[in-house]
C-alpha cells in the first residue's frame, strides 16, 4: 500500500488513515454489540463515550510517551508538544493506556463489558494489523537505483554513491512549506550525524530557484541533488511532499515518513537505521 493517500489536491499519510479507520471499526462494532445486548438486558449503555474516552486517553499518552523518550528536543520550547504535524508517537504506550483505561471503566460498570471489551480489541486488532501492513519491508528499492538524477550544475548523480552507510533521503521542493519548517532539523541533523548520508532530493524544480532558495534559508546543506522529472515523489509517496525515507547501511529501506519532521520525530527514525555503538 502507497504510504500516503491522495484525495484531490490533498495528501494524507496512510497511518492516520489505519488509525481513523480502526476507531470507526471500534465505535461501529461496540453499538452493534451494545444493541444486541440492550435486546436482553434492556440496560441503557454507555459503551460509545467510554470508547471515545479510551480514544483521547491512548493519543495523549502515546504523544506524551514519544516526548518522554525525546525530551531535549521540546525543552526549548515546550509548545512543539501540541504540534503534531511530525507524527511523532509511542504508539504502543498509547495502546496500553487506552487498555487500562477501558479495563478501568469496565471493571466500574460504566459500559457492558462484552461489548466495550470486544470493540476496543476489534479495533486495536485493525490498528495493529494496519500498521504491519504499511510497514515497508526491508529490502533494496530499485525505483531508486534508476531515478536520472542531476547535480546543482547539471552533471549527471545517482544515489549508488552513498551506500554502505544508514542514509536519509529528503524528497523537497522550495514552495512546499513543510519542507521549508523541517529544513532546520535536517541541517543540524545532518551536521550532528556524520555517519549518516542526507540526500535532499529536489522535486522538479529549477536549478536556479534551488540554488537561490538554498543561499538565502539553507546554506549549510550538503548533498542536494535534482529530480527534474519528479519521479521519486510519484513513485515513492504518491506526489505527497514533504516525504523521508530511511535506509540502513545496506540501501534497505527501513521507514519512509510523508509529511513534516520535527527535529525529535526524525531523531526517532533515525534510531531505527543505526547500529548501536559497541558495547551498548
Amino acid at each position: 500500500m502507497t504510504p500516503a493517500i491522495r484525495i484531490g489536491p490533498l495528501v494524507f499519510p496512510s497511518e492516520l488513515l489505519v488509525l481513523i479507520i480502526a476507531a470507526a471499526i471500534g465505535l461501529l462494532a461496540a453499538r452493534l454489540l451494545t444493541r444486541k445486548q440492550a435486546a436482553v438486558t434492556a440496560a441503557p449503555s454507555d459503551t460509545g463515550a467510554v470508547l471515545w474516552r479510551a480514544l483521547i486517553t491512548g493519543l495523549v499518552v502515546a504523544r506524551l510517551g514519544f516526548v518522554w523518550q525525546y525530551p531535549a528536543h521540546f525543552l526549548e520550547n515546550p509548545l512543539r508538544i501540541l504540534d503534531l504535524r511530525d507524527g511523532g508517537w509511542a504508539g504502543m504506550a498509547g495502546l496500553a493506556a487506552a487498555w487500562a483505561y477501558a479495563l478501568y471503566a469496565a471493571l466500574r460498570r460504566k459500559a457492558p463489558r462484552p461489548a466495550l471489551l470486544g470493540a476496543l480489541a476489534l479495533a486495536s486488532v485493525v490498528w495493529i494489523g494496519g500498521g504491519r501492513w504499511l510497514a515497508p519491508t526491508p529490502q533494496a528499492q530499485p525505483e531508486l537505483a534508476e531515478l536520472a538524477l542531476r547535480q546543482l550544475d547539471g552533471a549527471p548523480a545517482g544515489l549508488a554513491v552513498y551506500q554502505g552507510k544508514p542514509t536519509v533521503i529528503n524528497l523537497w521542493a522550495s514552495w512546499c512549506p513543510p519542507c521549508r519548517r523541517e529544513m532546520p532539523a535536517f541541517a543540524a541533523a545532518q551536521a550532528a550525524h556524520p555517519g549518516v548520508n542526507f540526500v535532499f532530493l529536489n522535486q522538479a524544480e529549477a536549478p536556479p530557484a534551488v540554488t537561490d532558495f538554498l543561499a538565502q534559508h539553507a546554506p549549510s546543506l550538503r548533498n542536494v541533488l535534482l529530480d527534474p522529472a519528479g519521479a521519486a515523489s510519484r513513485q515513492m509517496s504518491n506526489r505527497g511532499l514533504p516525504a523521508t525515507l530511511f535506509l540502513d547501511a545496506e540501501g534497505r529501506l527501513v521507514d519512509l515518513r510523508v509529511g513534516e519532521l520535527s527535529a525529535a520525530s526524525l531523531a526517532q527514525r533515525l534510531d531505527t537505521i543505526q547500529e548501536p555503538a559497541s558495547g551498548d
